[in-house]
């Protein structure tokens, strides 16, 4: 089933095709009644030009560079066969500017300069040819409001090609510079998340060789004489190492630096704590639907990472999202779990041209679901609202080697 356009993307279409049916107008009235010179063919000629110029201007967006070589040749080609309006060219030679724009922006960083190059050349050879060809000059229409000199008509288009490109390189940097911010905020959100992770771990591993610490120095102290709690201490040493070896090669490969302030010693949160999540959402005036399923013996980490899911994405309806009722489900079976968390709501259009929280939140939950191998989706649904599913296994207490 085929996505529906968005509002934005219809827009776009009706702004692109009414300015191509504007072009071809304009191109043919030009040629019909010129302040030159009039064209002397049928006029189905003109409006066949006119329509091969201007009307292509309605694709510029979906292929940029075959529309922009596409309408400096048909451009080229009515010039030098004099299928446009002496003294207003630059009127035929104006879809050629459009689709310079769009062609500059959606080019490669070496066919920038080329794109220039190539819609230069056209007009700077075929208007001369033209009234030369023709021998137009300026006592052929001594009332015309415009004037009848080769030069001015190459040079009114050329200054206006040469804005155009000026224009469509300005757009073409400020959105580079933006994704280069949006690039550079993404990997410091990643950095920032793998960290907090290493942390969490850290500690609940660390709760972990403590608890091993203190077992094992009660089964040395006191196993010859009471060896039923000598045996009961040595399982909860042998199963809670598993616990820790697994939470252990879980945390590899995510940096940890040495100079930051340490993280507070409180314990994790986990799925104990998703009641108290959907408060402030309540507080707002939103309707909250908590449903928890099998999720009584998680491990530590895996409650930490659903927490965070769940956290981030009531922060992210409460700030973005215009929503009456929220639900959020979590499912545990048979090692795998499922977070899923819906709202009716729109998402609230950013104020700024600055990469948002929302998307550093994705970020964050897309790298604690990474560390399981699981996946995560966040986007809105076809019924409308929003909806963030994150599916991953884990595994439960591992044999040491």
């Amino acid at each position: 089933m085929r996505n529906r356009p968005s509002t934005a993307e219809a827009r776009r279409v009706v702004v692109d095709t009414t300015a191509a049916a504007v072009l071809a107008w304009l191109a043919v009235s030009a040629t019909l009644d010129p302040p030159g010179p009039r064209f002397d063919g049928p006029p189905w000629v003109a409006w066949l030009a006119g329509i091969a110029v201007g009307l292509p201007i309605a694709f510029r967006r979906r292929w940029p560079l075959p529309v922009l070589v596409w309408v400096v040749v048909t451009a080229a080609v009515a010039t030098v066969s004099g299928v446009v309006g002496a003294g207003v060219i630059w009127v035929t030679w104006l879809p050629v500017a459009f689709a310079l724009y769009t062609g500059v922006i959606a080019a490669g960083r070496g066919s920038v300069a080329l794109a220039l190059i190539g819609t230069f050349i056209p007009p700077a050879t075929t208007v001369p040819l033209l009234y030369a060809r023709a021998g137009i000059d300026p006592a052929d229409a001594p009332a015309s409001e415009a004037p009848l000199w080769w030069q001015v008509e190459t040079g009114s288009i050329l200054v206006m090609l040469t804005a155009t490109w000026v224009l469509g390189w300005t757009i073409r940097w400020r959105r580079s510079v933006h994704a280069d911010l949006a690039r550079r905020l993404a990997e410091e959100a990643v950095a920032a998340e793998r960290l907090r992770i290493a942390r969490e771990l850290h500690d609940i591993v660390g709760h972990s060789l403590s608890l091993i610490a203190a077992k094992a120095t009660i089964a040395n102290q006191i196993g010859a004489e009471r060896p039923s709690e000598r045996q009961s201490a040595l399982l909860m040493i042998e199963e809670t190492s598993r616990s820790a070896v697994t939470e252990v090669r879980r945390v590899l490969g995510i940096l940890r630096t040495d100079d930051d302030p340490a993280a507070a010693l409180a314990p994790p949160p986990g799925v104990a704590g998703l009641s108290e999540l959907a408060e402030p959402l309540r507080s707002a005036g939103h309707r909250v639907e908590l449903t928890l399923d099998g999720v009584d013996d998680l491990p530590p980490t895996v409650e930490l990472t659903t927490y965070r899911i769940v956290q981030e994405s009531l922060t992210n309806v409460l700030k973005h999202a215009d929503a009456g009722r929220c639900e959020v489900t979590v499912r545990a079976r048979e090692g795998r779990v499922r977070v899923e968390i819906i709202n009716d709501g729109r998402p609230q259009r950013p104020s700024g041209r600055r990469p948002t929280s929302r998307g550093q939140g994705h970020i964050g939950m897309r790298e604690r679901v990474a560390m399981y191998g699981g996946t995560l989706t966040a986007g809105p649904r076809p019924e409308g609202g929003f909806q963030v599913v994150a599916d991953f296994d884990y595994a439960v207490a591992e044999e040491i080697p």
